[in-house]
């Protein structure tokens, strides 16, 4: 088996440079109250080791200080993490690690592949359903990806009992909207799927935003073939999600808090979610 490159692992903790390169110019801050006993750099390092190790936040491994006592009560990290999430800045901080990628070049959006994940919920919660397919309880996410592996687009969330194929006309604008965020152009991009996107709804989707759509035709128990002109389809294009999209989803199952889904409430999990995707992205940036 080849090893591995340096570049490809997925950083887990962010030095001060780092951190303040991509990360601290998306925070906030509140005005009142008292002020943070660490260093926003300390704490988000915090986030991202209880996102990596996946323990409850009272089990979370808080440094002691000189007099023996923890820095800070994790109570204090949650707040944070929960006031951060209302603002907004874990998708700042995302949509800012594509922006980088695009200005050192990395992106490849000539092919994007898109693709859907669901995850088991264990404790309840909004936006759950049954899933009859994967026989379980949680909820889906579906997610593009370029042709290196980097997370081009914010994800489209939905209960586990959603077909997959109506969501993609929901992700196509986010798409779109973070392409003119951060200025490339999706114009003449081919659009890789599965065959669980095969439909006229989502190839006119594509179409519409001048994309090329390359979905593996979907027979649905057709015992002859359908009649008319057969869409394009590339095989060769769509072999590359196996170490596109689908990489990209083994990287996050390497962050342990989002292999099962604990919290009850969608958005504080979509939060983790979303910060796993930037480390993904930060790979090219972190490597020790």
């Amino acid at each position: 088996m080849a090893k591995s490159k340096h570049w490809q692992r997925i950083p887990t903790q962010l030095n001060l440079a780092q951190f303040t390169q991509f990360v601290l110019p998306h925070l906030m801050v509140g005005r009142r109250g008292p002020a943070p006993k660490l260093s926003l750099h300390a704490i988000f390092n915090y986030l991202l080791r209880l996102l990596y190790m996946g323990c409850q936040w009272k089990e979370l491994p808080i440094a002691t200080g000189p007099d023996g006592r923890p820095e800070i009560h994790y109570s204090r990290i949650c707040q944070m993490f929960r006031y951060w999430q209302a603002k907004g800045c874990f998708d700042r901080i995302f949509t800012g690690s594509v922006a980088a990628l695009h200005a050192a070049n990395l992106l490849d959006t000539d092919v994007i592949h898109g693709d859907g994940t669901t995850t088991a919920a264990k404790k309840g919660g909004d936006n759950l359903g049954f899933s009859g397919h994967k026989k379980i309880k949680g909820d889906k996410v579906v997610a593009f990806c370029d042709r290196h592996g980097n997370v081009i687009a914010p994800f489209v969330s939905a209960p586990g009992n959603r077909n997959e194929s109506p969501l993609l006309r929901d992700a196509l604008p986010q798409v779109t909207h973070i392409a003119r965020a951060v200025g490339f152009s999706l114009r003449g991009a081919i659009v890789s799927l599965d065959g669980v996107y095969d439909c006229r709804a989502n190839r006119k989707a594509i179409f519409n935003r001048g994309m090329t759509p390359n979905i593996n035709p979907n027979p649905r128990g057709r015992k002859t073939p359908k009649r008319g002109r057969k869409p394009l389809f590339d095989p060769a294009i769509f072999e590359e999600r196996f170490r596109t999209i689908e990489r990209v989803f083994a990287w996050e199952d390497k962050f342990r808090r989002l292999l099962l889904r604990f919290e009850r409430i969608s958005a504080l999990h979509y939060a983790f979610k979303s910060l796993a995707y930037t480390m993904i992205n930060l790979r090219h940036f972190c490597r020790r």
